[in-house]
């Protein structure tokens, strides 16, 4: 018995009878991460509150140079229309954001809006029943496809986002008592009068952008084969790919990005956010995200067509795809160890699978040819789950449904509080840290929840210390 197994083997039984074959079935396949570079040689060593924000360590200098210029556009604010810096004018005329870093601070995660405060990192998409062209949402006819609550001068606001929670209380099996906040959202001072009756609402928050590059280069074959393996295995888990449309691609491709796996690539995913969070407009998508309803949206000044060029996306995107992932903090402690083979047992790897080797990225010119051939630890299967009704939106996504949300990747989780001043987890950042994450899991992952809810207070924070390493 390996030194990894004597430390855990209380855990390992304390995990229950439902579980047992499938965590025998995982130890005889699990090979610890250790220290083994999380991206690769990308990989920095970093922490505090730039921890987000280095390049890869394998760019070259003249990638580096490419890397300040993208992190130059990211950073910065964007102003209305017309004006002197016409390389940054177009802001709006509906926005919720000046700059993607307002959303991604320190290219980290965004957290909900406290009491009065606008809703910046936190987004609403909008839809209403049926498909569109793409097989994707159809837009609410009169606020469109996301809900934006500042607008330029001369332009009525969307409105404000309203957001309320009640308190779900519950114990771990030991008797400690939990609670978890359920958040309900609305919203009020509408600017255009009433929505559809039939509108579905879906809350996002920004979540951090290191290694996003290095996911875009896992082979799409691979996220077939997560498919593949666990429709052949016996259990709950029963994962599947988005089917989504790429704007730069100009085809239908298997979604990676967003919290439904909803967008295919970097540079479709950025060129949205551009034109839906901040209002500037590209080559790929030209136009403004005024309704026929928002009269003076449509009237309001444009600035530069586009308001963004295409080699400047470009060098955003290459900044996004070459943020690096941080090295891991102390793996080597006995009790991070402990909690990975916790992790192991409750069959959280079944959907966070720990490791793989990239590829190519599909659209090289956005991203950097040292992304490929990396042993990565992202720690996701990049596949829709049901998470169960207590984290549904009831909103479908492509090929997602209302229950079903992405892995999210675990990398880098334990730096958001250096980073951010916040540890908010899941797609609204209702979750006030790794273990309140976990007891929202249902659907698909209650066995690996109600595992969770098994342990002892020691193996527990043994597991929060483990994904906290990551």
């Amino acid at each position: 018995m390996s030194r990894l197994q004597r430390i855990a083997r209380p855990a390992l039984l304390a995990v229950g009878a439902c579980l047992a074959l499938g965590a025998l079935a995982l130890q005889a396949a699990f090979e610890p991460q250790g220290d083994s570079p999380v991206g690769g040689a990308a990989t920095v060593e970093a922490d505090g509150r730039n921890a987000f924000s280095f390049p890869a360590a394998n760019l070259s200098d003249e990638e580096r140079a490419r890397f300040a210029v993208g992190n130059s556009f990211f950073r910065r604010n964007w102003v209305e229309a017309p004006s002197s810096t016409t390389a940054r004018d177009g802001l709006g005329p509906h926005f919720i954001a000046r700059s993607c870093g307002a959303c991604h601070l320190q290219d980290g995660r965004g957290a909900p809006p406290g009491a009065g405060e606008p809703a910046v990192a936190l987004l609403i998409r909008l839809s209403v029943p049926g498909r569109n062209a793409h097989g994707g949402p159809v837009p609410e006819p009169v606020y469109g496809d996301q809900f934006d609550n500042a607008a330029v001068t001369g332009v009525k606001p969307e409105g404000q986002v309203t957001l309320r929670h009640t308190q779900v209380h519950g114990r771990f099996a030991d008797g400690t008592p939990y609670t978890l906040q359920k958040p309900h959202y609305g919203f009020a001072r509408l600017g255009y009068g009433p929505m559809r009756p039939d509108t579905m609402l879906s809350p996002r928050i920004a979540p951090q952008m290191i290694g996003m590059g290095l996911l875009e280069a896992i082979p799409e074959a691979e996220i077939e084969r997560n498919a593949q393996r666990q429709a052949a295995a016996a259990g709950p888990i029963k994962g599947r790919p988005n089917r989504v449309w790429d704007a730069f691609a100009q085809r239908q491709m298997t979604g990676r990005f967003g919290w439904k796996a909803n967008v295919a690539t970097l540079a479709h995913q950025t060129a949205g956010a551009f034109l839906g969070d901040i209002g500037i407009t590209s080559s790929r998508f030209p136009d403004e995200a005024c309704t026929p309803s928002q009269k003076d949206c449509l009237a309001a000044p444009r600035g530069g067509q586009p308001n963004i060029d295409d080699t400047t996306l470009a060098n955003v995107v290459f900044y996004e795809a070459t943020l690096a992932p941080p090295a891991r903090r102390r793996p080597e402690h006995p009790v991070v160890q402990r909690g990975e083979q916790i992790f192991h047992a409750a069959q959280c790897a079944a959907c966070h699978r720990p490791s793989y080797v990239t590829g190519a990225p599909p659209l090289p010119e956005f991203s950097s040819a040292k992304l490929a051939g990396q042993r990565i630890w992202p720690y996701t299967d990049l596949l829709l789950h049901d998470m169960g009704e207590g984290l549904a939106d009831g909103r479908p996504d492509f090929e997602a449904n209302g229950r079903q949300w992405k892995t999210p990747p675990l990398w880098g989780i334990g730096l958001i509080p250096d980073v951010n001043g916040h540890q908010r987890l899941l797609h609204d950042g209702r979750a006030r840290g790794v273990l309140e994450a976990v007891l929202w899991h249902g659907g698909e992952a209650a066995a690996s929840r109600d595992a969770v809810l098994r342990l002892s207070k020691d193996e527990r924070d043994a597991l929060v210390r483990f994904v906290e390493s990551l």
